[in-house]
C-alpha cells in the first residue's frame, strides 16, 4: 500500500509518486536546510555543490525541478541552467545572493522560471516549489485538452494548444512562466491587472512580498514581445496593449 505524507502547507504527497528536486548550492548550511525542508514536504532530494556535478546529476537523475544557486564553483548557475535545459525542459528556481535585477533577468533569459534572493524563508521556498510543479501539471493537462483557436492581437499571436507565441509571424521563445503571464494579460486585453492579481493567477502565490518577481518577469517578457505591448500603470499593475479597432 502506498503511504501518504501531509506537508507543512497542508498538501498531501503520495510516497509512491514523489517528485524529485535537485538542489544545487555550494554552501553546506543552506543546502542542508533546503534539503531537510523539502524532504519534510514529501520530495525526494539530491544535492550538488558545483556546476559540472549539477549537470551530470541532472542528466543521470532526471529531476522534476531544479533549485539552482547562481554563484557556483566550476561554472556558474546560468551555465548550468543552459546545459540542463538543452538536455530536457525542467522548471528552475534560481537563487541569488545579490539583489541584482540584471542577474534575475539573465537567469530568466536562460530558462529559469522563478527566482529568490537570499536570505529567504524556507516556508516561501517550499511554496514556490509547489507552485512551479503545479504549473507543469497544468501545462501538461492543457496540452491534452487544448483550447481551440489562436488568439491574435494585432501582430501578436498566441497559440494556446501548442503554447507558442509569434510576433510579426516570427516565433518567440517564452519560458512556461512567461507564457502563462502573457496569457493572463491577454485574457483581458487593455484591462489593468494588479501585481497581486498576477501573482495569484500565474504563481498561485498570495503573498505581496513576491511582487518583484512579477516585475522582473514583465521586463523579461517585454524584451521578447516588445516593450510597447505591455503598459505600466504606476502604483497599480500592468495591461496588455492591443491595436485600436
Amino acid at each position: 500500500m502506498e503511504q501518504t505524507h501531509t506537508s507543512h502547507n497542508g498538501a498531501t504527497a503520495t510516497q509512491g509518486a514523489q517528485r524529485r528536486v535537485l538542489v544545487v548550492e555550494d554552501d553546506p548550511t543552506i543546502v542542508d536546510a533546503i534539503a531537510a525542508r523539502l524532504r519534510a514536504e514529501g520530495f525526494v532530494v539530491q544535492t550538488a555543490g558545483d556546476g559540472p556535478s549539477a549537470v551530470d546529476t541532472a542528466e543521470a537523475w532526471q529531476p522534476d525541478l531544479l533549485i539552482l544557486d547562481i554563484m557556483l564553483p566550476g561554472f556558474d548557475g546560468l551555465e548550468v541552467c543552459r546545459r540542463v535545459q538543452a538536455q530536457r525542459p525542467v522548471p528552475v528556481l534560481m537563487l541569488t545572493a545579490r539583489d541584482d535585477e540584471t542577474d534575475m533577468l539573465v537567469g530568466l533569459g536562460v530558462g529559469a522560471d522563478d527566482y529568490m534572493t537570499k536570505p529567504f524563508s524556507m516556508r516561501e521556498l517550499a511554496a514556490r516549489v509547489h507552485v512551479l510543479l503545479r504549473r507543469v501539471e497544468r501545462a501538461a493537462l492543457a496540452a491534452t485538452t487544448p483550447r481551440s483557436g489562436i488568439l491574435r492581437l494585432g501582430e501578436l499571436e498566441i497559440d494556446h494548444a501548442q503554447r507558442r507565441v509569434r510576433v510579426r509571424s516570427e516565433d518567440v521563445h517564452l519560458t512556461p512562466t512567461e507564457f502563462d503571464l502573457l496569457v493572463c494579460l491577454a485574457n483581458t486585453p487593455r484591462a489593468v491587472l494588479s501585481r497581486e492579481q498576477l501573482l495569484a493567477e500565474v504563481w498561485d502565490w498570495a503573498d505581496a512580498s513576491g511582487t518583484r518577481t512579477v516585475d522582473s518577469h514583465i521586463k523579461a517578457l517585454r524584451r521578447k514581445i516588445g516593450a510597447e505591448r505591455i503598459r505600466t500603470v504606476h502604483g497599480v499593475g500592468y495591461a496588455l496593449e492591443t491595436p485600436t479597432p
